[in-house]
This record gives structure tokens, sequence and C-alpha cells, in this order.
């Protein structure tokens, strides 16, 4: 097949390009051009530089290429989706829509954007989503107009060129720029004897997806011609609380010490945590498992070991802002804490 990833060079991406290439796939890649993923791409991939803003511009480029399937791993916006649509018609045979579990209601009630009672059990494709449009608008002024329910709705309705939506979770791995396990592994490192964490946080519940597991499943439904019109949800099958999210990683580094669940009011500031954890987001993944055969290809140890791996060997710039042992120090003092 011959496949077109808009994006493929930050996080997601290169794990996804490479696969699909292993597979013996005719890649080609657009982006800005800026991303130093774009670099370490393998051999034989096509490269087209552009800006997403004018993707129009590079009609000419993509209908020489001729790609089967377009994957979007970026459509940030109600406009994005449209002008993907809108250039892909008659020159691809599908579109696969990266979009995420924000979509939901019960993400929403976690960021308190969304009212209401707090939805039990695992989020199915067909849970209620959110209601509130522009969820990041006076937050983040770079994703003013970010709304992946609108992004789904262009995509899936459009009359002739077929859609499909991967809905991912907190996807971590070699590459994520956000390093969200990275605050906990430095404690460890760094041989703290215990971790502090908000009682509440410590229970909540959130799906994960290890990266090179999601490009299996990014791969998979590429490859799927019964993925044309479906959404999907991938990830991980139990969201883990987060305490025991903790304690994966501290298996993978060996660490002996305790994660102390504290209550928010005993704890310094930045440690409690602003989000309705009563409200838990766990996917239900059964469907792409059922209809295109996913698995992950490592198991949650690998996973979490190739992780720590790249962690350790890049770690954030922002070290400094991350850790306050003094602070902590002077509460696990007042807590009596052994």
């Amino acid at each position: 097949m011959k496949v077109l990833f808009l994006g493929g060079t930050r996080f997601i991406g290169p794990h996804a390009v490479k696969r699909m290439a292993d597979l013996g796939h005719e890649i080609a890649v657009y982006n800005r051009g800026q991303s130093p993923g774009g670099n370490s791409l393998p051999s034989g991939v096509t490269q087209f530089t552009g800006d997403r803003a004018r993707l129009d511009e590079s009609r000419n480029a993509f209908r020489e290429f001729a790609p089967d399937v377009v994957v979007d791993l970026f459509p940030y916006s109600e406009a994005d989706a449209t002008q993907l649509m809108e250039t892909f018609t008659g020159i691809s045979g599908r579109v696969v829509a990266i979009s995420s579990c924000d979509v939901y209601q019960a993400f929403g009630r976690v960021n308190r954007i969304e009212s209401g009672p707090v939805e039990e059990g695992p989020l199915t494709e067909q849970s209620p989503l959110c209601e509130t449009r522009y969820p990041f608008q006076g937050a983040r002024a770079d994703r003013s107009d970010y709304d992946k329910v609108l992004v789904e709705q262009v995509v899936m309705g459009h009359e002739s060129l077929p859609g499909t939506i991967l809905r991912l979770p907190m996807v971590y791995g070699p590459g994520d720029y956000q390093h969200r396990l990275y605050p906990y592994l430095q404690q460890m490192r760094d041989g703290r004897s215990v971790i502090l964490m908000d009682e509440r946080f410590a229970s909540w519940r959130w799906s994960r997806g290890y990266v090179e597991d999601i490009a299996e499943a990014i791969s998979l439904t590429v490859l799927n011609d019964r993925a044309a019109g479906q959404i999907y949800h991938v990830g991980e099958e139990t969201g883990l609380p987060m305490a025991e999210w903790v304690e994966r990683i501290a298996a993978g580094v060996g660490w002996k010490g305790k994660i102390i669940p504290v209550p928010a009011a005993d704890l310094p500031p930045h440690l409690v945590m602003d989000i309705e954890t009563r409200q838990h987001i766990q996917l239900d993944t059964s469907k792409i498992r059922h209809e295109l055969g996913y698995r992950e290809r490592f198991s949650p140890e690998e996973a979490m070991s190739r992780t720590i791996e790249w962690e350790s060997a890049n770690p954030p710039e922002n070290i400094a802002g991350m850790i306050h042992y003094t602070a902590e120090d002077e509460w696990v003092a007042r807590l009596g804490v052994k």
C-alpha cells in the first residue's frame, strides 16, 4: 500500500511510520520539516514539506504520490478536518484521523468543564461526547480552536471520502515530549525513600498505551478496509490507578521506596491535583481487538523498560521545575513518615 502521514516526525508518528515501513509499505510524510524526528525516518520514506494551514497547496504532489490511505496525526480543529477531507477527495481511498479520549463528556468532568453525575464503568465508543466546545479556549492561545469532537464529525460525515477515527489514551514511551513519567523516575533515581501522592489521585484510573503498541493499532487500522466508517479505542486493557502505575515504574528501576497516599489538605500545593478524580477514564478496547485483531506487541514490563531507558537518556530541560524536594521533605517530616 501507499500511505501518507500528515505529521509523522514528533512522538507517535515516527513509530507508526517505522512500523508501516517495516511491513513493506510505501510511505510518505508531510510536515513543516522543523522536527528532529524527520532526520531519523526509515530509508526510502518520501518527504513532503509544507504548512498544514495550506494543505491544499500540495495537492498536486499528493495526487502524484496517490496514497491509498492518509493518516492525519494532528487534526486539532474543525478547519483542519475540513481542509483534510477537501484536499484528499479524489486522491486517497480513505482517511485515518487520530483523535483522543478527551472527546468524552467524562473527560470534560475530569477537567471540570462538563457537569453531571460521574459516569461509571469503562467508556465505549458510544459513550456521551463532550458538549462544551473548544475545551482549551482561554487556557492555551495555541489551541483556541482545538476541538476533536468537531474534527470527528467532519471526518466521519464526509459524503465520498471514508474516514476512520482512532481515539487514543494517555500515550507514553520513547519520544514522549511531555515526559509524563519522568518526575517519578527522577525521584526514584535520586534515591528518595518516599513519594507523596494525593490520595484521591492515587486511586484515579486513566487508560494508557505504549507508543509502539499505538503504532501497531494505527497500522492495523490502515491495512483493514473493514475499519472504514468506524471509530476505535486503543490502549491497554486495564487502566491502572495512578499509584499502581508509579509502582510499575518502580519495578522497572528496582526502586524499594514507598508511595504514600496523603489527604490533599496535608500536601504541599504542587502535589494537589486539580481534577475530578471520582471520574475515571477507562477505555473499553474490545472493539479493535475483536474486529481488527489488535494485540499489544510488547509486554507491560518491556514497554516500561524501553520507556525508562529513553527517559533516562533524554531528560526534560526543565527538571528543576518538576522537582521540589525541599518542600516535600518539610511535609514528610511534618507527617512523621518513616
